[in-house]
């Protein structure tokens, strides 16, 4: 294994948004709350020393703002597969050392007893 398959997976978890979503017509008039989950691989900086900069990593912010302001002010989407394409797309165009994005989107408005229903979306850098 060389160093350039050294990878550094980010998090991001649980981050409730409301977003324009859906296809009935009691879903396309006001935002719908979403629960969102990011996985982010990307390149790993030779090593890790207690005084690297951040610019050896990636700001967690940037993850949190793909999630969220990003797509909020996005407009309508029909489909939540949309929805997690345009935060895959946004984190590949922020960073070129992202490989991997991997998305879970819940649809809180439709559960009826807890459970999660959405969808997952893994892309990677083409």
């Amino acid at each position: 294994m060389s160093p350039r398959d050294d990878t550094l997976e980010l998090e991001v978890h649980d981050l409730e948004v409301q977003v324009l979503t859906g296809i009935y017509s009691e879903e396309t008039h006001l935002p719908q709350p979403l629960r969102i989950s990011l996985w982010v691989l990307l390149d790993a900086a030779p090593h890790y020393a207690m005084d690297t900069p951040l610019s050896q990593s990636k700001n967690y912010l940037d993850l949190k703002h793909a999630a969220s302001d990003a797509i909020v002010g996005a407009g309508h989407f029909t489909l939540v597969e949309a929805v997690a394409d345009h935060i895959a797309e946004t984190l590949f165009l922020q960073d070129r050392r992202v490989r991997r994005v991997k998305v879970k989107i819940v649809k809180l408005a439709i559960a009826e007893a807890g459970e999660s229903i959405g969808v997952t979306l893994i892309r990677h850098r083409r």
